[in-house]
């Protein structure tokens, strides 16, 4: 259960989401089961979790041309969790910093 949450999202989205519903995303590893994200949420910042809602998305593959020939890469799988906090609780993501 160590490190099931990288990082949290902070994107235009995810932060009107945050405000008006009180939604919070996070990018998580991709094994990770809800059953843990709930347990890494609320040993990290001590908040309950009513529903998690999990995306994952698959790595996709990239070509890029260049003088020296062309090169084929893939850009990395992850997963993202959207987890909905019971009411009147908050996450302060920028506290930290």
């Amino acid at each position: 259960m160590q490190n099931v949450l990288i990082r949290p999202l902070v994107t235009e989205k995810m932060t009107e989401l945050t405000e008006n519903t009180g939604k919070y995303g996070f990018v998580v590893k991709v094994d990770a089961n809800k059953i843990e994200i709930a347990r890494a949420i609320k040993e990290k910042f001590d908040v309950d979790a009513i529903n998690i809602n999990t995306i994952k998305y698959k790595g996709k593959t990239k070509t890029q041309f260049t003088k020296r020939g062309r090169f084929s890469g893939k850009t990395p799988q992850f997963k993202k969790a959207i987890v909905t906090l019971k009411e009147g609780q908050t996450i302060d993501l920028f506290g930290e910093i």
